[in-house]
């Protein structure tokens, strides 16, 4: 038996539907070129993440009808779904109790923009759930890059997602409940142009290795000029 399941939350990469809040001043088609390159970083980078640490790994898409093409593109061994459930809230607490109903010992749920998040923070993750309930890596932004669960919580993400509380909030819902929580060293996401100098700062200390794809696309179309770098 798996160690548990890694499961990679994407949309699929299409202009006018991802990353948004980039544009302007990226174009929307920009924007969604860039989220396609994190993308492709992140689904490589995790496929390793698994092997090592003995995970199974799925992709959850949104929308459905982008399965299939992302099936053809993801790295081996992925297993690729539909995401269920009107809002990212319901999508999260589908994805915790249909891989929990499958047998998975724990789940582990990340983004797909977060593309430094690596595997020694989600072996992490794995090994904090020997001694807590619940494990969270946080964004700069508020909210988290991972969330990891040794089983589904009834309301653990009734709450709004788009905010500055998201993690706040999710940690106020697992301790109403009873849960022993831990919190791993923040990491951020790519949401803002602003958020390019993060990642033009992990560049210079040479910790950029998960993502060559999106810094081949950044450096390509010249865009980290609009986040003050060259």
């Amino acid at each position: 038996m798996s160690a548990g399941v890694l499961v990679v939350f994407a949309k699929a990469p299409l202009p006018g539907r991802v990353k948004t809040r980039l544009s302007p001043p990226l174009t929307l088609e920009q924007a969604a070129a860039l989220y396609a390159a994190m993308l492709a970083d992140v689904l490589e980078a995790s496929a390793g993440f698994a092997r090592r640490l003995d995970l199974r790994p799925v992709v959850a898409v949104d929308p459905a009808d982008a399965r299939r093409g992302l099936a053809r593109e993801a790295p081996r061994g992925f297993c690729v779904v539909p995401q269920r459930g009107a809002s990212l809230a319901r999508r999260l607490d589908w994805a915790s109790r249909e891989w929990a109903a499958s047998g998975a010992r724990r789940v582990l749920l990340r983004g797909s923009d977060s593309p430094l998040l690596d595997g020694d923070q989600l072996a992490e993750a794995l090994a904090s759930l020997e001694e807590v309930d619940l494990v969270v890596a946080p964004d700069r932004d508020g909210g988290y890059s991972l969330i990891g669960l040794r089983s589904p919580v009834p309301g653990l993400f009734d709450q709004a997602m788009s905010t500055a509380n998201v993690m706040r909030d999710t940690l106020a819902n697992a301790r109403a409940a009873g849960l022993r929580t831990r919190t791993l060293a923040p990491g951020f996401d790519i949401d803002r142009v602003e958020d390019l100098r993060e990642l033009a700062a992990a560049r210079q200390r040479g910790v950029t290795e998960l993502c060559p794809r999106t810094l081949a696309y950044l450096d390509e179309q010249r865009l980290w000029r609009f986040a003050g770098g060259p």
